[in-house]
């Protein structure tokens, strides 16, 4: 097997509501390999998850559901505008999540392997870790509208969680390729396999 450092891969990344799931699902079913950071997150604050001992230890059995789970609910809440409690929870959750990343990446066996990142630009450690990265893009009022619609929230509450992540700005200030979802997901197959083509050709160099 091709080790990873040798491996072509994608960091995909987009805003709430841009639409990543559905485009990296596109890739996956073209034949790609999907390394998703925040199914590995939800693995491992689920019941039995690596992280669940030392969430208890650090934050207390509160954030810990009758389940065996983290809290969500509560702990998005106990962190949010809280920047210490956020670092000690990022402090046990982010090397988990790289390890079990490269874990997930170094058994891929896709054409080749994307990792898709919803907050890429955010963390500050992907930028240059991957071959390129493709930013999935749209407008913001359609962000909004796609999260109130999906997750019953107010418009307020979508735009603080907006203002939370980084600006559209800076997401495609990074990227080597962009998907536009400004409409129906049916329109994104000819520019997904268009993209798959690129990527197949550069993996196949690389």
């Amino acid at each position: 097997m091709t080790s990873l450092a040798q491996r072509f891969t994608i960091g995909l990344t987009g805003g709430i509501g841009s639409g990543k799931t559905t485009v990296a699902n596109l890739f996956g079913e073209l034949g790609a390999s999907l390394v998703d950071t925040d199914a590995i997150a939800h693995r491992l604050t689920a019941s039995g998850g690596l992280a669940i001992a030392a969430i208890r230890e650090r934050f207390g059995p509160g954030f810990i559901d009758a389940g065996g789970a983290m809290d969500r609910a509560r702990m998005r809440s106990h962190v949010f505008g809280n920047a210490g409690a956020r670092q000690e929870l990022e402090a046990i959750l982010h090397p988990l999540i790289r390890s079990e990343t490269a874990r997930e990446a170094e058994a891929a066996t896709g054409d080749y392997v994307i990792f898709v990142v919803p907050l890429l630009v955010e963390s500050g450690t992907w930028v240059g870790r991957t071959s390129r990265i493709l930013v999935v893009d749209c407008e913001e009022e359609v962000q909004i509208e796609r999260v109130m619609r999906r997750n019953g929230l107010q418009r307020s509450e979508v735009e603080a969680i907006m203002a939370a992540q980084a600006s559209r700005f800076a997401r495609l200030a990074v990227a080597d390729d962009v998907v536009e979802n400004n409409g129906d997901s049916a329109a994104l197959l000819p520019r997904v396999q268009e993209l798959h083509a690129a990527y197949l050709a550069l993996a196949r160099a690389a």
